[in-house]
Protein backbone atom coordinates (compact mmCIF):
# COMPACT_ATOMS: atom_id res chain seq x y z
CA UNK A 1 0.00 0.00 0.00
CA UNK A 2 1.39 3.07 -1.29
CA UNK A 3 0.94 6.86 0.33
CA UNK A 4 -1.97 7.49 -1.99
CA UNK A 5 -3.69 4.85 -1.58
CA UNK A 6 -3.72 5.37 2.04
CA UNK A 7 -4.84 9.08 1.86
CA UNK A 8 -7.51 8.09 -0.65
CA UNK A 9 -8.93 5.55 1.70
CA UNK A 10 -10.28 7.92 4.14
CA UNK A 11 -12.32 10.09 0.97
CA UNK A 12 -13.93 6.52 -0.67
CA UNK A 13 -17.60 6.28 -0.14
CA UNK A 14 -20.37 2.86 0.45
CA UNK A 15 -21.23 2.92 -3.33
CA UNK A 16 -23.69 -0.05 -4.67
CA UNK A 17 -22.45 -2.10 -7.21
CA UNK A 18 -22.71 -0.11 -10.24
CA UNK A 19 -22.67 -1.51 -14.31
CA UNK A 20 -22.99 0.10 -17.67
CA UNK A 21 -26.85 -0.55 -18.37
CA UNK A 22 -27.88 0.05 -14.78
CA UNK A 23 -30.84 2.66 -14.51
CA UNK A 24 -29.85 4.44 -11.56
CA UNK A 25 -31.46 7.34 -9.25
CA UNK A 26 -28.52 10.02 -8.52
CA UNK A 27 -29.89 11.73 -5.20
CA UNK A 28 -27.07 14.95 -6.01
CA UNK A 29 -26.66 17.68 -3.49
CA UNK A 30 -27.40 21.34 -4.91
CA UNK A 31 -26.40 24.59 -3.33
CA UNK A 32 -28.59 27.94 -4.48
CA UNK A 33 -27.31 30.98 -2.41
CA UNK A 34 -27.44 29.78 1.45
CA UNK A 35 -30.08 27.67 0.66
CA UNK A 36 -29.52 23.28 -0.22
CA UNK A 37 -31.99 20.83 -1.37
CA UNK A 38 -31.68 17.31 -3.31
CA UNK A 39 -31.66 17.50 -7.17
CA UNK A 40 -32.50 14.26 -8.58
CA UNK A 41 -31.17 12.57 -12.03
CA UNK A 42 -32.56 9.20 -13.22
CA UNK A 43 -31.06 7.58 -16.33
CA UNK A 44 -29.02 4.61 -17.75
CA UNK A 45 -25.65 4.17 -16.90
CA UNK A 46 -23.27 4.81 -20.07
CA UNK A 47 -19.96 4.54 -18.98
CA UNK A 48 -17.85 4.11 -15.89
CA UNK A 49 -14.48 5.08 -15.78
CA UNK A 50 -11.21 5.30 -13.68
CA UNK A 51 -11.88 2.23 -11.40
CA UNK A 52 -12.39 2.06 -7.94
CA UNK A 53 -10.51 4.53 -6.59
CA UNK A 54 -11.58 8.90 -5.78
CA UNK A 55 -10.83 9.78 -9.80
CA UNK A 56 -13.56 7.19 -10.83
CA UNK A 57 -16.21 8.66 -12.55
CA UNK A 58 -19.53 7.46 -14.28
CA UNK A 59 -21.88 8.90 -16.69
CA UNK A 60 -25.61 8.86 -17.05
CA UNK A 61 -27.96 8.94 -19.65
CA UNK A 62 -31.29 10.45 -20.16
CA UNK A 63 -34.14 11.76 -22.66
CA UNK A 64 -35.86 14.90 -21.12
CA UNK A 65 -38.48 15.94 -23.58
CA UNK A 66 -36.97 14.53 -26.58
CA UNK A 67 -33.60 15.48 -26.14
CA UNK A 68 -30.74 13.62 -24.78
CA UNK A 69 -29.19 14.79 -21.54
CA UNK A 70 -25.98 13.51 -20.36
CA UNK A 71 -24.46 13.46 -16.52
CA UNK A 72 -20.90 12.89 -15.50
CA UNK A 73 -20.38 12.42 -11.79
CA UNK A 74 -17.64 11.64 -9.60
CA UNK A 75 -17.93 8.39 -8.35
CA UNK A 76 -17.07 9.17 -4.54
CA UNK A 77 -18.21 12.77 -4.44
CA UNK A 78 -19.37 14.18 -1.26
CA UNK A 79 -21.74 15.89 -3.06
CA UNK A 80 -23.51 12.88 -4.16
CA UNK A 81 -25.82 11.58 -1.60
CA UNK A 82 -27.36 8.21 -2.45
CA UNK A 83 -27.27 6.18 -5.57
CA UNK A 84 -30.34 3.76 -6.25
CA UNK A 85 -30.30 0.95 -9.05
CA UNK A 86 -33.30 0.39 -10.14
CA UNK A 87 -33.39 -1.75 -13.11
CA UNK A 88 -30.32 -4.02 -14.39
CA UNK A 89 -30.19 -4.84 -18.27
CA UNK A 90 -27.88 -7.19 -20.18
CA UNK A 91 -25.09 -5.37 -21.86
CA UNK A 92 -22.44 -6.60 -23.87
CA UNK A 93 -20.01 -3.42 -23.74
CA UNK A 94 -18.77 -1.64 -20.83
CA UNK A 95 -19.27 1.90 -22.66
CA UNK A 96 -22.96 2.41 -24.27
CA UNK A 97 -22.01 5.23 -27.02
CA UNK A 98 -24.13 3.74 -29.46
CA UNK A 99 -27.37 4.57 -27.43
CA UNK A 100 -26.96 8.08 -28.52
CA UNK A 101 -28.30 7.19 -31.84
CA UNK A 102 -31.44 5.45 -31.02
CA UNK A 103 -34.79 6.26 -30.17
CA UNK A 104 -37.93 4.69 -28.38
CA UNK A 105 -38.38 1.15 -28.55
CA UNK A 106 -34.86 0.84 -30.22
CA UNK A 107 -33.24 2.05 -26.92
CA UNK A 108 -34.98 -0.26 -24.83
CA UNK A 109 -32.23 -2.96 -23.50
CA UNK A 110 -32.94 -6.44 -22.12
CA UNK A 111 -33.76 -6.51 -18.39
CA UNK A 112 -32.09 -8.43 -16.21
CA UNK A 113 -33.11 -10.15 -12.29
CA UNK A 114 -30.98 -9.05 -9.95
CA UNK A 115 -31.06 -8.55 -6.06
CA UNK A 116 -32.23 -4.94 -4.99
CA UNK A 117 -31.76 -5.09 -1.61
CA UNK A 118 -27.82 -6.66 -2.04
CA UNK A 119 -26.89 -4.06 -4.96
CA UNK A 120 -28.52 -0.97 -3.13
CA UNK A 121 -26.49 0.01 0.21
CA UNK A 122 -26.87 2.89 2.49
CA UNK A 123 -24.26 5.47 2.95
CA UNK A 124 -22.77 4.99 6.21
CA UNK A 125 -19.42 6.02 7.61
CA UNK A 126 -16.32 4.24 7.89
CA UNK A 127 -15.57 2.92 10.95
CA UNK A 128 -12.23 3.79 12.54
CA UNK A 129 -10.56 0.61 11.60
CA UNK A 130 -11.68 1.20 8.08
CA UNK A 131 -9.61 4.85 8.16
CA UNK A 132 -6.18 5.44 7.46
CA UNK A 133 -4.21 5.47 10.88
CA UNK A 134 -1.57 8.00 11.28
CA UNK A 135 1.14 5.12 12.52
CA UNK A 136 0.62 3.74 8.49
CA UNK A 137 0.54 6.68 7.23
CA UNK A 138 3.85 8.03 9.23
CA UNK A 139 5.86 4.70 8.37
CA UNK A 140 5.17 5.40 4.65
CA UNK A 141 6.40 8.23 4.49
CA UNK A 142 9.50 7.31 6.17
CA UNK A 143 9.80 4.77 3.79
CA UNK A 144 9.91 7.10 1.21
CA UNK A 145 11.98 9.30 2.75
CA UNK A 146 14.47 6.54 3.25
CA UNK A 147 14.00 5.44 -0.18
CA UNK A 148 14.60 9.09 -1.72
CA UNK A 149 17.84 9.10 0.64
CA UNK A 150 19.35 6.06 -1.00
CA UNK A 151 18.11 7.33 -4.14
CA UNK A 152 20.21 10.72 -3.80
CA UNK A 153 23.28 9.49 -1.97
CA UNK A 154 23.41 6.87 -5.13
CA UNK A 155 23.56 10.25 -7.28
CA UNK A 156 25.99 11.69 -5.52
CA UNK A 157 28.39 8.52 -5.80
CA UNK A 158 27.71 8.41 -9.65
CA UNK A 159 28.86 12.08 -9.39
CA UNK A 160 32.37 11.77 -7.71
CA UNK A 161 32.52 8.84 -10.35
CA UNK A 162 31.93 11.10 -13.24
CA UNK A 163 34.40 13.76 -12.04
CA UNK A 164 36.74 11.32 -10.84
CA UNK A 165 36.65 10.05 -14.51
CA UNK A 166 36.35 13.59 -16.16
CA UNK A 167 39.79 14.49 -13.93
CA UNK A 168 41.73 11.29 -14.69
CA UNK A 169 40.83 11.97 -18.66
CA UNK A 170 42.16 16.15 -18.16
CA UNK A 171 45.48 14.85 -16.29
CA UNK A 172 46.22 12.10 -18.73
CA UNK A 173 45.74 15.14 -21.93
CA UNK A 174 47.73 17.62 -19.66
CA UNK A 175 50.43 14.86 -19.60
CA UNK A 176 50.56 13.78 -23.26
CA UNK A 177 50.76 17.48 -24.20
CA UNK A 178 53.61 17.61 -21.71
CA UNK A 179 55.18 15.12 -23.58
CA UNK A 180 54.61 16.19 -27.06
CA UNK A 181 56.03 20.16 -25.78
CA UNK A 182 59.29 18.25 -24.49
CA UNK A 183 59.42 16.52 -27.83
CA UNK A 184 59.29 19.75 -29.73
CA UNK A 185 61.95 21.28 -27.97
CA UNK A 186 64.14 18.58 -28.11
CA UNK A 187 63.97 18.82 -31.75
CA UNK A 188 64.07 22.05 -31.63
CA UNK A 189 67.66 21.92 -29.39
CA UNK A 190 68.95 19.20 -32.18
CA UNK A 191 68.43 21.69 -35.29
CA UNK A 192 70.30 24.51 -33.24
CA UNK A 193 72.90 22.51 -32.55
CA UNK A 194 73.56 21.31 -36.68
CA UNK A 195 73.35 24.43 -37.51
CA UNK A 196 75.94 25.74 -35.14
CA UNK A 197 78.42 23.24 -36.35
CA UNK A 198 77.79 24.24 -40.28
CA UNK A 199 78.27 27.66 -39.27
CA UNK A 200 81.59 27.05 -37.68
CA UNK A 201 82.64 24.88 -40.72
Amino acid sequence: MNLISVVEKKHLKNIPDLKSGDTVRVHQKVREGSKERIQIFEGVVIRIRGGKGTSATFTVRKIASGVGVERTYPLHSPNIVKIEVLRRSKVRRAYLGYLRGLRGKAARMKEQQFDKLAVNVEERELKPEELAKPEEVEEIVETEEAKAEVSNEEEVDETKEELKEVSEEKDSEISEDTDEVAEEEALEEELKEKTEKEDKK
